[in-house]
């Protein structure tokens, strides 16, 4: 028993820079991969999330929803169709990414953190005009590109005490509704929110220099280093979305971009909180 509390303080001790540097900064976490379907994971980010509003980090959730949307779209009969990793969304197809996005799921965990005893809104880019965006292509239909972020409800949000829950569908010049990669939304927030960090959950424990071989982590990139790990063909597929977002982010001013494996407990509270970190991080 005296070891285990021993071990406890310890943690605590070596927690305290960290929460002394981060206090009062902006964090962005992107939500999603397993994380998001595993109910023990979804329980261990929302008590880390709440742990970190607690020591006076204001955190910003951002979440994506795939899984439902194909779902859902199974329900009414209708078949989930990609192109390069984005969803191809015709008028149905936006109209059942908006219910479920921003509807059921973004809902679902404003309730699950408020459970846990955060303080927590649930917002969607249409809101206070937080996400304008135009048409990424014909083929792709209702898939938006970014064009404007404004963060001024996300900050009147976190200054009153709350963490605001994002999801991401953007607005049209014209009324429109686009869906729009949860990764670059992210991305473009925590620039925009001037944040110290954002942490992007996956499925993967970072990025490998061999793809088929977790123990080849690179922990720490420097952006200017990326175009030579996509040369040496490192960077590859589903990763190369994930690092050009860090590298959008932390070239528009965020301190530092991390992508860490969400299918590991309180991954978000190693990466904050421990001198090993997770992950990789890209400066």
């Amino acid at each position: 028993m005296d070891i285990s509390n021993s071990d406890r303080a310890k943690v605590l001790v070596q927690a305290l820079p960290y929460i002394q540097k981060y206090a009062g900064k902006t964090i962005v976490v992107k939500y999603g991969g397993n994380a998001m379907v595993n109910n023990d994971l979804k329980d261990a980010v929302m008590s880390d999330i709440v742990l970190m509003q607690l020591v006076g980090i204001n955190v910003v959730l951002v979440h994506g929803g795939g899984p439902e949307i194909s779902g859902m779209l199974k329900k009414i009969g209708k078949e989930s169709r990609f192109v390069d990793g984005l969803r191809v969304t015709d008028g149905e197809t936006i109209e059942v990414v908006q219910m479920v996005l921003a509807g059921k799921v973004n809902k679902d965990l404003v309730q699950l953190l408020e459970s846990y005893g955060g303080r927590s809104v649930g917002l969607c880019g249409l809101d206070g005009g937080m996400l304008k965006a135009e048409k990424l292509s014909d083929d792709l239909g209702y898939v938006g590109e970014i064009t404007k972020v404004n963060t001024e409800i996300i900050s009147n949000a976190t200054s009153n005490g709350y963490i605001p829950i994002i999801a991401t569908v953007a607005g049209g010049e014209n009324g429109e509704v686009f869906n729009v990669n949860a990764d670059i939304a992210a991305a473009r927030i925590a620039a925009e929110m001037g944040a110290e960090k954002i942490i992007l959950m996956t499925d993967i424990r970072g990025l490998l220099r061999d793809k088929d071989d977790e123990d080849t982590i690179i922990p720490v990139v420097n952006v200017s280093d990326v175009p030579k790990l996509q040369n040496q063909g490192i960077i590859t597929g589903g990763m190369i979305p994930k690092i050009d977002c860090c590298v959008e982010a932390v070239r528009r001013g965020v301190g530092r971009a991390h992508i860490i494996d969400g299918r590991i407990p309180h991954s978000i509270l190693i990466e904050m909180f421990s001198d090993e970190g997770i992950g990789t991080m890209l400066y």
